[in-house]
């Protein structure tokens, strides 16, 4: 069943009504009439299945017919923090985090990364990086739609950092040492540090989780040192190199395992 996001005003009591491109989407290329169901989501709070009353290129009215569970989200809102790769990677990170589960998307610059970044093309960027993010929960029938960020400076991005529960920072060279530490080890750890603070009941079961994730070039060990500073813990994602782009989507598939959503924990 086609799937569709709402602002908020748009949905009522016992009424929705979509506009633009989705309310032409609905007409001309799925070709939906009067009586068809679909689903409708505000991305906040509210998720219904409603019937189309009215179909028009311009709008669509449908009466809502029941309030349906929201029941796809994660429980661990875990940020994909990325150094801004080349091409169209980005769009790729943002469209299979979101089918997998992110909550957010942080781009970022650090030294190593290939891309010369534009800060005069970033509104129209950030607007195709929210189009795909759009499609893709859509897709993947999430309840909200990722918050994508604007691009951070490493400095912002370190102190964006003190904001989440747990901070990862996917470093090769931690794959590579004899003592590396991989994800599972990590969380394991700062689960234990939670208990032992008495903060286990609220932390671990739903935490602020921000994964960060290097370049094409990797992360240079100053900024090792300096993410470690700032409180991340450096993690493995195993002892193959893997694109940037890759690396993000294993991440967060493994905060999720071990947050018990796919059989882990």
């Amino acid at each position: 069943m086609q799937r569709y996001f709402v602002e908020p005003e748009q949905m009522r009591d016992n009424q929705v009504i979509i506009t633009g491109e989705d309310a032409n989407h609905i007409v001309r290329v799925m070709r939906m009439k009067p009586n068809e169901k679909i689903i409708v989501s505000d991305g906040v709070s509210r998720t219904a299945l409603a019937r189309i009353s009215e179909s028009e290129p311009a709008s669509v009215v449908a009466e809502i017919v029941e309030w349906l569970p929201r029941n796809s989200e994660p429980a661990w809102s875990i940020t994909i923090a990325q150094s801004l790769p080349k091409g169209d990677k980005m769009e790729l990170v943002i469209q299979k985090g979101t089918e997998i589960g992110a909550m957010a998307f942080l781009p970022f610059q650090s030294k190593r990364m290939i891309v010369q970044y534009d800060g005069k093309k970033e509104a129209k960027r950030l607007e195709r990086w929210s189009k795909i993010a759009k499609e893709a929960a859509e897709q993947a029938h999430r309840h909200r739609i990722p918050i994508i960020s604007q691009v951070h400076s490493w400095r912002e991005l370190l102190k964006a950092a003190e904001g989440f529960d747990l901070v990862l920072f996917c470093y090769e060279q931690e794959g590579h040492a004899a003592h590396g530490r991989g994800i599972g080890t990590a969380v394991k750890e700062w689960r234990s540090k939670q208990e032992e603070m008495g903060k286990a009941d609220e932390k671990a079961n739903s935490p602020k989780v921000l994964l960060v994730v290097g370049p094409e070039g990797g992360f240079a060990e100053e900024e090792a040192s300096q993410a470690e500073e700032a409180g991340a813990i450096c993690v493995s994602l195993g002892k193959r190199i893997l694109r940037t782009e890759t690396a993000g989507i294993v991440g967060l598939t493994c905060l999720l395992y071990e947050s018990g959503e796919m059989g882990g924990a």
